[in-house]
């Protein structure tokens, strides 16, 4: 049976949702409410009278809200509709709430299906089909923009997450698309076997990081979709495809980054390497020190971050290289403990509380179970912080001065197995913004992509943009993916990815609605100073659809530039002609044409 999403409710809310004219129950029944109320027993003191005068009102309320309802004239063809789906469709006990990680996009739906294996997830792909009932892929729901996300309907396969084949001699390991890849990772260790890289937060599912071109670091490296060299697609029309490079290698490399909208992820064949340690070492670093050493570093290094503090001249570098018994452990004794290195930024806490009159927190816990400020991480550290006074500039350059400081008396070393060192502590919730563009190749790179950080920055300061920290610059080798940000027919091409961001650290709606306006402004401004000029695009899982109908018009005409739009629409109409896998965002970025 396939599994569905199905929290309860309270008693109220479901009487209101059962027996009251809502948009979900627009079809009350009057003799359920009657028979309820006429079963359980009045208290002693109330008269029948009384009674009969109670379920007269509740008679009275639920003839107004059926003609409240029915007074307003639908199209035939939409009554039907609705009809159809009230009437003669069960209605579930309640909808389910799905929303990405940081809270910004969010959908109810009342179909949320979850396949056990790839024989229920055929059945629900093909009665989707025949219905022409949307159900889009969702993965873990981690990308910012909520691209997954569909409300008429979503399936899920969370529960599709297992190992299904190693082999050690050829490094390769076949999975469902539901496991996530943390799991991946502790499953295959015991084979000595690991992915070749990780982006920066390890809960995604497989077919999830795959399909938005999702990456990690090293400009000698692809993205995460390069590692797939194989893959199971439930399509609505043609059922289940196997491709690969061998087989089918058009619409393997089409649909590898195919962002769902091609078929259904149920299985890949990725392709791994030797388990292995890394030594990491972070340190800081000034734009004169990166243009001098930059061309070395990418080359030199497996992988390279760089992470850019706005308003201050920091850049913290870090670097990751396999552990060698040549090499050995790193001979370095820090210069400053853990407290020392945050006692800056504790103590811009410990003013910014007063200054906004709010009362420390002096126990372990105080009443508020607000834990003390010496149990606090940095990341925390910073969230409350921003909280504080996210948009105000002066407050967040303080901030950021203060993490520069931090990261300055951090310098030092990490020894770890990869996928424990190639994660990172993202902070809280937060919006987003990525761009990757071409930088040249390893031997010849352009420089571009330090160019393009100092323009960004000089940006930021000239309009006096809150930009928090950090801004994360990384770099990958290309991709053969059609549709992926980095790809290149060009074997030797590198790319830059670049995050903006804004923090969201608090849970008050006003306040979120502020710095969520202000981050489409730092976007904006980002966009039209830098994107074209770099011919620099969105990650799939960070684009965002404008409103606008002119500015959607020309974010369409720019992906044309730049990707195979019309052979992706043709794989649409083939693979999925009722568009049962796709949302608004797929129809909006990539229309089809009226007579598909």
């Amino acid at each position: 049976m396939f599994r569905a999403l199905n929290p309860t409710k309270s008693a109220r809310k479901f009487i209101c949702s059962t027996f009251l004219t809502t948009p979900q129950n627009p079809n009350p029944n009057p003799s359920i409410l009657i028979r309820t109320l006429c079963s359980s027993p009045p208290p002693s003191s109330t008269s029948d009278a009384e009674i009969r005068k109670y379920l007269g009102y509740f008679a009275l309320f639920l003839g107004c809200g059926a003609a409240t309802y029915y007074s307003f004239p639908l199209p035939e063809d939409a009554k039907h509709k609705k009809a159809q789906l009230f009437r003669y469709a069960p209605l579930p006990e309640d909808l389910h709430t799905v929303s990405n990680w940081s809270g910004t996009h969010e959908v109810q739906t009342r179909v949320f299906l979850q396949p056990e294996n790839l024989q229920e997830l055929e059945k629900i792909v093909e009665d989707a089909n025949q219905k022409r009932q949307k159900i889009r892929p969702v993965g873990s729901g981690l990308s910012p923009n909520g691209i997954g996300l569909q409300r008429s309907g979503m399936v899920n396969l969370a529960l599709m997450d297992r190992i299904l084949e190693v082999d050690k001699e050829k490094k390769r390991v076949r999975v469902q698309a539901g496991v996530r890849v943390s799991q991946l990772v502790d499953g295959i260790k015991e084979h000595g076997l690991t992915l070749q890289n990780f982006a920066s937060i390890r809960e995604q599912q497989i077919g999830g990081i795959v399909q938005v071109g999702a990456h990690g670091t090293g400009a000698s490296l692809p993205p995460i979709d390069e590692q797939i060299i194989s893959m199971k697609l439930v399509t609505p029309a043609k059922g289940t495809i196997e491709i690969s490079r061998e087989k089918d290698p058009k619409l393997f490399y089409l649909a590898r980054c195919g962002l769902g909208g091609l078929g259904v992820v149920a299985e890949v064949t990725v392709q791994c390497v030797d388990r292995h340690e890394l030594v990491e070492h972070t340190f800081v670093s000034n734009i004169k020190e990166i243009r001098k050493n930059h061309k070395k570093w990418l080359a030199e290094n497996r992988h390279v971050k760089y992470l850019w503090i706005p308003y201050t001249d920091t850049i913290v570098v870090v670097t990751c290289n396999p552990l060698t018994k040549r090499k050995g452990l790193p001979k370095f004794k820090p210069k400053y403990s853990k407290d020392e290195a945050l006692q800056q930024v504790r103590d811009l806490y410990r003013d910014s509380l007063t200054k906004y009159r709010i009362g420390e927190p002096s126990a372990k816990t105080t009443e508020n179970d607000e834990p003390d400020i010496n149990d606090i991480s940095f990341t925390e550290l910073r969230d409350k912080l921003l909280a504080l006074d996210p948009l105000n500039k002066d407050h967040v350059m303080k901030i950021n001065q203060a993490e520069a400081e931090y990261w300055r008396k951090s310098e030092g070393y990490r020894v770890g197995w990869s996928d424990e060192i190639l994660g990172f502590d993202c902070g809280g919730q937060q919006w987003v913004s990525e761009t990757c563009f071409p930088v040249g190749t390893l031997t010849k790179p352009s420089m571009k992509d330090l160019d393009y950080l100092e323009e960004l920055k000089r940006l930021i300061q000239s309009e006096g943009i809150p930009a928090p920290a950090p801004i994360e610059q990384r770099w990958t080798a290309r991709s053969r993916s059609l549709m992926s940000p980095a790809s290149s027919s060009v074997e030797d091409d590198i790319f830059s990815w670049v995050g903006i961001i804004m923090y969201l650290p608090t849970t008050d709606a006003r306040q979120r609605k502020d710095i969520t306006e202000d981050f489409f402004h730092y976007r904006h401004l980002s966009q039209s100073h830098l994107w074209d000029e770099y011919f620099a695009y969105e990650h799939w899982a960070k684009i965002e659809v404008p409103r606008d109908k002119g500015e959607l018009a020309a974010l369409q005409a720019r992906l044309r530039k730049r990707f195979p739009v019309d052979a992706y629409n043709e794989a649409r109409k083939e693979l999925d002609p009722n568009k049962i896998l796709s949302n608004r965002m797929i129809e909006k970025l990539f229309p089809l044409s009226e007579t598909s």
